[in-house]
């Protein structure tokens, strides 16, 4: 299961394509959208982390994949869930994350909210996981606000140093959400 298309109100979410490339590199080096990133992202770092996704997608079967609105097809971002990869490994791996970046110009419209809904229902529905994980910089209220939208919770206990950051970096501390299946809320 490489390629997966699934569709919401407002959203299609679908594979990788090479017309993709332009403007999630546009995406990556705009200052705002990488705010809670250490940097922005180089052309060439962009297109490395499509193909990265799309290893993933080939070997895990799901990767963090574009949103696009089905009206006009108009690139958004990315949402999807993956397994993540980090060395050395985060404290609560292996896991399956939900995660999303979606170009500024495409915030406050709910969008990353409904997009990782469909997400978290096709991983408890179709993969029958029994539990997602979300995670980000503590200072990153927009996407903490998602992950609640979205049922998950969190615990400081799970709070954690990214790995690769100084602890004295604004950004290495982190919080780690939750949802278990059997928590699923009945709007996914």
């Amino acid at each position: 299961m490489n390629s997966i298309t699934l569709e919401t109100a407002r959203l299609v979410l679908r594979p990788w394509q090479a017309s993709d490339l332009v403007p999630f590199a546009e995406m990556n080096a705009d200052p705002q959208v990488m705010r809670y990133f250490p940097m922005t992202l180089s052309t060439a770092e962009s297109d490395a982390l499509v193909a990265r996704a799309e290893d993933k997608a080939k070997r895990d079967g799901v990767c963090f994949q574009p949103v696009a609105l089905k009206e006009t097809g108009e690139f958004l971002g990315f949402v999807g869930l993956s397994n993540p990869a980090y060395n050395p490994a985060l404290p609560f791996m292996p896991c399956m994350e939900v995660g999303w970046r979606l170009k500024h110009s495409a915030w406050g419209h709910g969008y990353a909210t409904e997009a990782a809904r469909a997400w978290i229902g096709f991983g408890f529905e179709t993969l029958a996981l029994e539990e997602i994980v979300s995670f980000t910089a503590r200072l990153n209220l927009p996407s903490r606000r998602v992950m609640e939208r979205c049922g998950m919770s969190c615990d400081a206990v799970d709070d954690f140093r990214m790995p690769g950051l100084d602890h004295t970096h604004p950004l290495s501390a982190h919080v780690l959400y939750r949802l278990r299946r059997a928590e699923c809320p009945t709007v996914l």
